[in-house]
């Protein structure tokens, strides 16, 4: 007997995170049908992803982000080393919960601001003075806060570091393999003028902002250039994220394969 095309049943795959306007790259091709986790519930990292054309599922990450700066000979590792608690916080707890579905991808994401030397500074200094060691610039604690970090930034530049790792099964223990990568971008501040600084202040846009600002919003008004990576900025470097996972399709055999 035969059937119409209406009675028969289409199944969709379970998990679908790439979107129909992804380009046809290696990396998001490989993705389809996989259940891809973004181990943060950060609104930015989820609307840049999600402008590149995936759409990942979304479960925060638990991991206190206690890490002590301190321990860390370079400052960079920190971001890096949180990202990855995070993902595998996520992976692990996932599996536990569900083994019969366990995610084929964890992405984990840290982003800091740093304080930076002033341009030009590097190669003013004897080459037997050190510079400055760079400290981490946290989210201010009040009004007042945000207005010390404004003024220690005006005119002068910081560093944004992102952290990403991605959490990927394999067969050999413990079940899973970390990779990572970092991006850096500096951010240059105009010579604002002390009224503009307390608007900004005023708005309440950089208080839950590490270094006091947000590029994206208000904040922009504040900056004069950034050199590197703009959406590394706002929260996930995008560009450096998808070629690091096409490198991985390359050079890793078990990547994307159990």
């Amino acid at each position: 007997m035969f059937k119409f095309l209406s009675e028969k049943q289409i199944s969709l795959p379970e998990h679908n995170c790439v979107l129909p306007h992804a380009l046809r790259v290696p990396s998001l091709q490989k993705l389809v049908g996989k259940r891809v986790v973004l181990a943060s519930n950060s609104p930015r990292r989820k609307e840049i992803l999600q402008i590149f054309g995936l759409a990942p599922e979304i479960v925060p990450s638990t991991f206190n982000e206690d890490l002590s700066v301190g321990s860390f000979e370079d400052i960079h590792e920190y971001p890096v080393a949180t990202a990855s608690h995070k993902a595998v916080e996520v992976y692990e707890r996932l599996v536990r919960t569900n083994p019969e579905d366990a995610p084929d991808l964890v992405i984990g994401a840290d982003t800091v601001v740093l304080t930076h030397p002033s341009p030009g500074l590097a190669s003013t200094s004897p080459s037997d003075v050190p510079l400055e060691a760079q400290d981490l610039m946290e989210k201010p604690i009040g009004k007042n806060d945000n207005m010390r970090m404004l003024l220690d930034l005006n005119g002068g530049v910081c560093e944004v570091v992102t952290g990403v790792t991605v959490v990927y099964p394999v067969l050999e223990a413990p079940g899973y393999k970390l990779k990572s990568i970092e991006e850096r971008t500096l951010v240059y501040f105009a010579e604002n003028p002390r009224e503009l600084l307390e608007a900004y202040v005023e708005s309440g846009e950089g208080l839950d902002r590490a270094g006091g600002f947000a590029v994206q919003g208000l904040g922009g008004m504040l900056v004069r250039k950034v050199d590197g990576d703009y959406q590394n900025v706002v929260g996930f470097p995008a560009a450096s994220f998808f070629k690091f996972l096409d490198m991985l399709l390359e050079e890793e055999s078990d990547f994307l394969a159990v």
